[in-house]
């Protein structure tokens, strides 16, 4: 992997959970990391304190509701207030919001969901665009979605998965058209990871152990497992792996 220090990233949702590991794993291998957070102030100045005292890379955190078009335009102002250019990008900000069948969603409901999943991904990647292009090695998009992007889900769950398969798409069409650019764009799909908001909201401890129990590698995964693959994506900025899509999932996906 190449070195990220002196390396420019942002990840967004990046405080706690999945996006918290990524941004400490990113910074640990030397990265200046912008953090984008909505709500989660205390988590994202806790990460700012752990990485400052690690005397390795650096967190710099920013607000913004990635789901309002006028408000991804001024956060784009923010970022290009800190950094002429932008090494890597982790696409990472998303949920479930609730669980609904087809027989009870609404268009408000659908709408949401698709607004926090994939036109947060899709807006957020068109402003930075041109700091990406600006990078001297080449430049990394990572898109989180979610191994319910690949098999469906679990009840209550269409209009997430949906959302989630739909970041895959985004993913490969992004991917061929910023190749030119020098623009790599690639995808990873978590299974089950616990010790996040995430599958402490949504996911019961009946559900979850059965969930452990089909798992081939016999263990759920943790927000680590998801940071350390992130880290070797976004880190073989000039590499030649685009398009791709890795899934941590502990084998219960194979493709």
């Amino acid at each position: 992997m190449n070195s990220l220090y002196g390396k420019k990233a942002l990840v967004t949702g990046g405080a706690s959970g999945i996006g918290g590991a990524i941004s400490s794993e990113l910074a640990a291998q030397g990265a200046t990391v912008i953090v984008h957070y909505y709500r989660s102030e205390d988590a994202v100045k806790e990460l700012q304190k752990e990485v400052l005292e690690s005397g390795v890379g650096e967190i710099i955190p920013v607000q913004a509701d990635l789901t309002n078009e006028d408000a991804v335009n001024e956060f784009a102002k923010t970022i290009l207030s800190l950094t002429s250019s932008l090494d890597i990008l982790v696409n990472n900000t998303g949920d479930l919001v609730e669980r609904h069948t087809l027989d009870d969603i609404d268009n408000a409901f659908w709408e949401k969901v698709m607004a926090v999943n994939v036109t947060s991904t899709m807006m957020v990647s068109r402003v930075l665009l041109p700091l990406l292009k600006s990078a001297d090695d080449g430049a990394s998009i990572v898109n989180l979605s979610s191994l319910a992007g690949r098999k469906g889900g679990h009840g209550g769950s269409l209009a997430y998965s949906t959302s989630k398969g739909a970041v895959l798409t985004f993913t490969r069409s992004l991917a061929a058209e910023l190749a030119g650019e020098g623009i790599r764009v690639n995808a990873v799909t978590p299974g089950l990871i616990l010790g996040t908001r995430f599958h402490s909201t949504h996911t019961t401890d009946e559900s979850a152990n059965k969930t452990i129990s089909e798992i081939p590698l016999k263990r759920a995964g943790n927000p680590r497992d998801v940071a350390r693959a992130v880290a070797f994506l976004a880190s073989e900025y000039n590499g030649f792996i685009t398009g791709a899509t890795l899934d941590i999932n502990g084998g219960v996906y194979m493709a």
